[in-house]
């Protein structure tokens, strides 16, 4: 089995595995950036929408463009890139990190003094919500039809239903309607919808595409290949309404119903994960397994690649300089109106910049203040004239301000602003 040494490993090649790698390689480590599929880019390659690379590059790109922006950076330097290569086992032994990999080569064994988790988010499947009925074609998440239609060229079908009003799914509406596909309607068990204001407007009113809120499908009919759905209501706890049930006619039904950090890796390296599915972390983007970063939307999942880039740059960084040690972390305890924030501590043995956190707010709220104490001291107010659950926010605190000890008390509340 042929051994490779290290500095940095960075497991997923999509835009934080990229942008993590590059980091690292700045910081002036040897790197190796580990891919599965046979090239750089991740979802990214199947997202020809624009909005991307706003922040990043300042100008509206594709997720092909956005790609193909950080696979020339990363081509341009000398990481190793390890495409079409499956990480079947990883583990610690003597304060290195240890990853098999196979690939069409055959075994390879990689060591690296810190490991960089990159592995992006997966979509939750008909199975995981628990949808009655048969198993027919034609019932695809919506990730996989953008991958039929715009890598593949191919219709998943002519009469579509869109379960979950999340970014993709939004998305996907579109795009079937602009292929010639009828998109009866979008569901959304929610009483608001699930993805960001602009796709509401850009991708369902433009298009005059239905939304129907507080509404799921309830059961699929159909053999070899789906026939119809029944939709009903559903109440505040979001239960089907008996009596409100409706058979709609449809040959594909696309399920946009969230997203999950893909952490199996993490688990495997006893890395403990976090309410919203990643790995709980402190600000420099380290696991609470020394020497295991993590980045991008295998950390939280975000809306924009723009933060997904910027987390995963400080992960590389971050592990480029790591060195064993203590760490004095103190955690952040935010009230009941947060629905995630992340990272969740602040380590002040390693404190040089001001730490960035994003979050989510737990419901659909007007002007609020963001207000974060440090042992009933007031160190941040910030005022946002809307939060929505499904747009995440940012926040970031004076460093010279954190004077940690292993007993601070770090809380975060969110008030109504007047």
């Amino acid at each position: 089995m042929i051994s490779s040494h290290y500095d940095v490993a960075v497991i997923g090649g999509g835009p934080a595995g990229m942008a993590a790698a590059l980091a690292a390689r700045e910081a002036g480590s040897k790197v190796i950036l580990i891919e599965r599929e046979a090239r750089l880019g991740g979802v990214l390659k199947q997202c020809v929408h624009d909005g991307f690379g706003l922040l990043r590059f300042g100008e509206r790109l594709t997720g092909p463009e956005y790609a193909y922006r950080y696979e020339t950076l990363v081509r341009n330097t000398d990481i190793t890139v390890a495409t079409g290569s499956f990480v079947t086992r990883i583990g610690q032994d003597g304060g290195a990190f240890t990853a098999a990999l196979v690939s069409r080569d055959g075994l390879r064994a990689v060591t690296a003094k810190s490991v960089v988790l990159a592995t992006g988010c997966r979509e939750r499947t008909a199975k995981q919500i628990g949808i009655h009925g048969t198993r027919p074609a034609g019932i695809l998440t919506a990730g996989t039809a953008q991958y039929y239609v715009n890598i593949l060229g191919k219709l998943p079908g002519k009469r579509c239903l869109v379960l979950g009003s999340g970014d993709i799914g939004l998305i996907m509406a579109r795009r079937l309607t602009l292929e010639g596909a009828s998109v009866l309607g979008v569901y959304e068990a929610k009483p608001t919808p699930g993805g960001l204001t602009r796709n509401v407007a850009q991708c369902l009113d433009d298009y005059d595409i239905p939304l129907y809120t507080s509404s799921t499908v309830t059961r699929v009919f159909g053999r070899n290949r789906l026939e119809a759905v029944e939709v009903s209501a559903v109440d505040a706890a979001m239960r089907p309404v008996p009596g409100t049930e409706t058979v709609v006619e449809c040959d594909c039904l696309l399920l946009s119903v969230g997203l999950i950090p893909e952490n199996e890796l993490a688990e495997k390296l006893g890395v403990p994960l976090g309410a919203g599915g990643g790995p709980v972390s402190d600000h420099n983007c380290m696991t609470l397994a020394d020497g295991v970063f993590s980045c991008g939307n295998a950390l939280h999942v975000s809306d924009l690649a723009d933060y997904v880039s910027e987390s995963a740059a400080l992960a590389g960084a971050r592990a480029a300089s790591y060195r064993p040690g203590k760490r004095t972390l103190v955690f952040l305890q935010p009230d009941e109106r947060f629905q995630i924030v992340s990272p969740q501590a602040i380590d002040g043995s390693r404190l040089t910049d001001d730490p960035v956190f994003f979050f989510r707010s737990a419901t659909e709220k007007g002007r609020t203040t963001v207000r974060a104490e440090l042992d009933g001291k007031v160190i941040l107010e910030k005022r946002y004239s809307q939060l929505r659950p499904p747009e995440m926010e940012r926040f970031s605190l004076p460093a010279g301000q954190l004077a940690l000890t292993a007993s601070s008390k770090l809380t975060l509340r969110m008030e109504d602003a007047v």
